[in-house]
């Protein structure tokens, strides 16, 4: 698998990561475990996970299957916090970048992963009631005492990240790593500012859910599967807003291109994301080993050219003024 370098860092991942947003829920510990194997004989390193998956089960699992057989030096290890794990009566997450629940996370990170570092650490989403100044302060605190060798922001909007990257800049900062957000051909919000401003600014892009939320595996051309996560209680809200006559289209589109290639959906939907301009790693999550497999066919997938100018057209962002003038 290409290993690529997350924007102007040293900091190197592979093209195609492990999400683990499912671990200690839906996907267990030995599932986890051939997840991870697979995912290492192939070439990946990079690991993602947050401090809010599964209520940190996520994290939990990782540290344990890090401390049984697999070598902390051979992942790059990503979470993120910012948001608490106390529930509110809507069964909503409490937004929370202030410097002591920042810092408090990320220890509790730490210890459930078993390691005294991260590699990547991010804050997952923004916070308007705590100033940009004291959340930067935590990151910047969070490298200092070694917690994390790099740090970025994940869901933030293009002004946010400039004004970031410009208070984290060295030499008297860390510097803004990377930023993550949702990418994929059902999600290209992101190019209109985001991107241009990650490559302008140096950080590297790393794209989630660059499969659109498993829609664009064509899985619910003709129905809802009963093991899907557009079935499952607690991810339904997670998928639905894909299931429409517009994402339709462009599966059926990604379907057309698949066949003429000999290839799944799934392949040409993530060869697409990974391959996109600015773009250091796509994040795919997987439930079981077999459906990781699937995942990682797309390593030797190149896009032809025409077949890309066609997706790239049929999904397009609409994009004016000022981004376009």
């Amino acid at each position: 698998m290409q290993q690529r370098r997350v924007g102007r860092t040293g900091l190197t991942v592979s093209s195609i990561g492990l999400g683990t947003m499912t671990w200690g829920r839906d996907t267990d510990e030995h599932d986890a475990a051939e997840q991870l194997e697979v995912f290492l004989e192939a070439g990946g390193t990079l690991l993602d996970t947050a401090a809010t998956y599964g209520a940190g089960a996520s994290e939990a699992l990782i540290g344990k299957l890090l401390g049984a057989s697999v070598d902390r030096q051979d992942v790059v290890l990503v979470s993120k916090a910012g948001v608490r794990s106390r529930r509110t009566a809507d069964g909503g997450g409490v937004v929370d970048a202030s410097r002591g629940s920042l810092l408090d996370s990320l220890d509790d990170s730490l210890d459930r992963l078993g390691t005294d570092h991260l590699d990547l650490w991010l804050v997952q989403t923004p916070d308007p009631a705590t100033p940009l100044e004291e959340t930067l302060g935590a990151l910047e605190h969070a490298v200092a005492t070694g917690r994390t060798r790099y740090v970025g922001l994940s869901n933030y909007p293009a002004w946010t990240t400039a004004q970031a990257a410009t208070m984290l800049a060295p030499p008297s900062g860390p510097g803004l790593a990377a930023v993550e957000v949702e990418y994929s051909l059902l999600q290209r919000g992101v190019e209109r500012e985001v991107v241009p401003a990650a490559g302008a600014l140096g950080a590297g892009l790393l794209a989630w859910s660059p499969l659109g939320r498993g829609v664009l595996t064509g899985k619910y051309r003709a129905t809802v599967p009963a093991s899907s996560r557009a079935a499952s209680p607690h991810l339904r809200g997670f998928v639905e807003p894909y299931l429409n006559d517009r994402s339709h289209g462009v599966v059926e589109a990604v379907t057309t291109a698949a066949a003429g290639l000999g290839r799944t959906p799934l392949e040409v939907a993530l060869a697409w994301v990974r391959d996109a301009p600015g773009v250091s790693c796509a994040i795919a999550g997987a439930r079981t080993a077999g459906q990781l497999r699937g995942v990682l066919a797309a390593v030797d997938l190149e896009l032809p050219a025409p077949i890309r100018s066609v997706l790239d057209e049929v999904t397009a962002p609409e994009i004016g003024y000022p981004e376009r003038f």
